[in-house]
């Protein structure tokens, strides 16, 4: 092999491109970058230091004709349309047999298109998640690849060198065929939606009500991430609220706005748990608060048009305690239905999905890292037939240890008009979900009434239909 020739290619060079291929560079492979813009292909090989290391260019010929057979091309560009073109731009120049990676947030049936056009042009194709942000990209990310594992194999020992590590151990494995990455990346940015809404309630609720300053939330998150609560999102929440503004008094966090923004992979989740017919309240209003938050201007007028009794307060001390309780509580529903979610994707799309895998690179370098995973991981190992975890014994002590302050703070938080939807929905699912009998037999009456849509008995087999209104 030409060893002028660089190892590895990357399109797309934004700070998460820029930072990913600088993390091969370091890991010893040479890569070269490709980007339109000139002025990124500049900060690229100025910052990468040696152009026998790592090079860049704005030229597509120049790129291609610069990587070793078989070519590895790795897409970090925003999902959609610009995925096409680059993939376009590129394929004229290529061989039979070389690799194209696409490892943006794209949805996953846009993966499985793109897997059978490129296949018909002899290239071979897989989209893998990279969660961890431009930090992650840069030290180690968590890697979610599927599609060809033959390809995957190729560009194997590439990303194990630069994912994340847990004990030595990278946070990168092939997953399944097809759509297999791109899909476990969306539920877990579905999953992160949930962690993150329910951290800011625990954080509202704490300030509304324990009247907890913004120094005193610090030291209690701080706290919690020493413990079973220990995450990436609990630490990061922990160092925002010790960030002082610095362009006024006071903490930054007390001056941004509370609109919250989102770019799809939460609603693809929830959309996609609607087509499969299975319930991940949690995530799903995370994504209604954040399009509430949006209604800002009508929030505002809501406020001066409805009175508001005067909150109550509680012992400092005391709410802290359930709210510890009741965020670790949520924290495990959330995982809970985004995994069992996993599990019914995979048998519908024949991903073959392991999930202790799956919570494994989960495990150290993407958003949604726990020292939960690491129970959660065992809780599939030691039952490869399990589908939600709520049916491990393990889970099972650790619910009944914090759901009774789960239902608590919920109560506080309804009887003070402080919003807690995310708690509240966590545990409207667990309560569902544990209950041996729902009132959906009325809802088949019903259906049948209106609709002749019949339904079944508990006391004898078959489906049956009823002519309610001659019993009138």
């Amino acid at each position: 092999m030409d060893r002028s020739l660089y190892d590895f290619g990357l399109v797309g060079l934004g700070v998460m491109g820029r930072n990913f291929i600088l993390n091969v560079a370091d890991n010893g492979f040479t890569a070269f970058g490709h980007d339109l813009d000139g002025d990124k292909v500049s900060a690229l090989v100025t910052e990468g230091g040696n152009p026998s290391r790592i090079n860049a260019s704005t030229e597509v010929q120049t790129f291609v004709n610069s990587l070793s057979i078989p070519r590895k091309i790795m897409l970090l560009v925003p999902a959609g349309k610009i995925v096409d073109a680059a993939i376009e731009s590129v394929l004229p120049h290529l061989d039979l047999g070389d690799i194209i990676i696409d490892g943006g947030n794209s949805l996953f049936t846009d993966t499985n298109r793109r897997e059978s056009y490129l296949h018909s042009k002899g290239i071979r194709f897989f989209g893998a998640g990279v969660s961890g942000g431009a930090k992650g990209a840069r030290f180690g990310p968590s890697i979610m690849p599927g599609g060809s594992k033959e390809a995957y194999q190729e560009v194997q020992p590439i990303f194990e060198a630069v994912a994340a590590k847990y004990k030595g151990e990278p946070c990168v494995a092939y997953l399944g065929p097809k759509s297999a990455g791109n899909y476990v990346k969306m539920v877990h940015n579905g999953i992160e939606y949930g962690l993150m809404q329910l951290t800011s309630e625990i954080y509202d609720i704490l300030k509304r009500m324990g009247n907890y300053s913004t120094v005193d939330l610090q030291r209690i998150f701080s706290e919690w991430n020493k413990g079973r609560l220990q995450s990436f999102l609990v630490e990061i929440t922990a160092d925002i609220l010790n960030k002082e503004d610095d362009k006024g008094d006071g903490y930054l966090v007390d001056k941004i706005l509370d609109k919250a923004k989102q770019k799809g992979t939460g609603k693809w989740t929830s959309q996609n748990a609607m087509d499969l017919g299975v319930p991940i309240p949690s995530i799903d209003i995370a994504v209604s608060m954040r399009e509430i938050s949006a209604l800002k201007e009508e929030r505002i007028q809501a406020n001066t048009l409805y009175s508001h009794s005067p909150i109550e307060t509680i012992t400092i001390g005391e709410i802290e305690k359930i709210a510890e309780e009741a965020l670790y509580f949520a924290f495990i529903i959330t995982y809970a239905q985004g995994l069992y979610q996993l599990a019914e994707a995979s048998k519908e799309y024949a991903y073959n999905l392991n999930l202790s895998t799956v919570a494994k690179i989960w495990r150290a370098g993407c958003i949604i890292r726990a020292g939960l995973l690491e129970d959660i991981s065992q809780a599939f190992s030691k039952n490869d037939k399990l589908s939600n975890i709520l049916l491990d014994p393990n889970f099972v002590d650790k619910i009944e240890s914090t759901v009774g302050s789960a239902r608590e703070l919920v109560l506080l938080g309804i009887k003070n008009g402080i919003p807690l939807p995310g708690l509240t929905n966590s545990l409207t699912y667990f309560d569902a979900f544990t209950s041996n009998k729902l009132p959906l037999n009325l809802i088949q009456a019903q259906r049948d009434y209106f609709g002749s849509h019949t339904y079944e008995r508990t006391d004898m087999e078959g489906v049956f239909h009823t002519e309610w209104e001659s019993q009138k």
